[in-house]
């Protein structure tokens, strides 16, 4: 299945539908009076949440949605059909936004989430509503109410405990081979993670959710490389590993590099806890590797951690570390009350 985390969409609500001017007309019933009947109500487009998927794949074919027009009164005092409410199915963690695509919407971080963003127009009235002592025979009924409409932007955000970022070809996706039972593209060429991947861990009776985040590059924040699209994805982390390349000739500038492209993408995400990751230490002689680490303990004022996922080296405590700052996380605080989710005028 292709991975979708952003899409613009149309949606309309249901028109109602015009009250009836109507008579009343027996045999033998002299002044029957008005009985045009009342319009139907035009159904709502809500959006909401579910476990089950995991793109917005969906509204690449089909982006415009609309509910049909409700029921005209008829006469009799036959009351028009209101029609049904549309469902657009997201994944959980998806954010709704306005057409300017800032303006946030709604937040739909847990499955059954859900906001209505386009309500029905009510159904006009009959001419028996018009009925009055001073008025026997009104001849005048409302048209129905024209139901919202809007273009919307869907944004996906993945639900993660911890993301993975790093230059190209760091090794995060080997990493995340060997730690979950995802399995990711794996290639010696730089960009072969195209899209995030996600996978689950064990740790001991735990899990958490590891999300691998395609590699970024200097000048990501102004679009160069596969730009920062996909930084949105790992907001919602608790902790994030970031891996360096021991291999590579500077070690702090790596560093440095990304940690200048999380500040300018977003100064939250670039105050997230972080684990650092010396990858591929296997492929590095040890009197190298020391004077690497002890350089950018200098510099960096920071201890990284020495792994190797090729041969799945300290992979496991890199884990149990990851799992420790997301535990506690877990503990101190709870997800916030969506932003504008409501259930008002939910018909299940």
């Amino acid at each position: 299945m292709k991975f979708l985390d952003e899409c613009k969409i149309y949606v309309r609500a249901g028109d109602g539908g015009a009250g009836a001017v109507s008579f009343r007309r027996e045999k033998f019933i002299e002044f029957g009076g008005p009985d045009g009947g009342d319009g139907g109500t035009g159904g709502d487009v809500w959006v909401e949440a579910h476990n089950d998927l995991n793109t917005l794949i969906d509204y690449r074919y089909q982006q415009h949605f609309k509910v049909r027009t409700a029921g005209h009164g008829m006469g009799r005092l036959r009351a028009g059909n209101s029609t049904e409410d549309i469902i657009l199915k997201v994944p959980a963690g998806t954010e709704i936004y306005e057409e300017d695509h800032e303006t946030l919407i709604a937040d739909l971080p847990k499955a059954g989430d859900r906001i209505r963003i386009a309500k029905g127009g009510n159904g006009g009235f009959g001419n028996h509503y018009f009925k009055s002592a001073t008025n026997r025979s009104p001849y005048n009924a409302n048209p129905g109410q024209m139901g919202e409409e809007r273009w919307i932007w869907l944004r996906l955000k993945l639900i993660a405990d911890a993301g993975i970022v790093g230059l190209p070809n760091a090794g995060k996706s080997t990493l995340l081979s060997v730690v979950s039972a995802a399995r990711p593209k794996i290639a010696d060429y730089p960009f072969t993670t195209l899209h995030p991947q996600l996978g689950v861990v064990k740790v001991a009776a735990n899990s958490f959710v590891l999300a691998d985040i395609p590699g970024l590059i200097e000048g990501a924040s102004e679009g160069a490389g596969l730009g920062t699209r996909f930084l949105g994805h790992v907001e919602r982390c608790a902790v994030l590993i970031h891996m360096i390349d021991a291999t590579a000739d500077d070690l702090v500038d790596a560093y440095k590099v990304i940690r200048a492209e999380l500040k300018a993408y977003s100064p939250i995400l670039a105050k997230k806890p972080e684990i650092i990751a010396f990858n591929k230490i296997d492929a590095i002689e040890p009197k190298e590797l020391e004077k690497k680490v002890k350089t950018f303990e200098t510099k960096i004022k920071k201890s990284p951690l020495l792994i190797s996922a090729a041969t799945q080296k300290n992979t496991e405590q890199a884990m149990f570390d990851l799992w420790a700052i997301i535990s506690g996380n877990r503990r101190a605080s709870r997800i916030p009350d969506p932003v504008g989710v409501t259930t008002e005028g939910w018909k299940p």
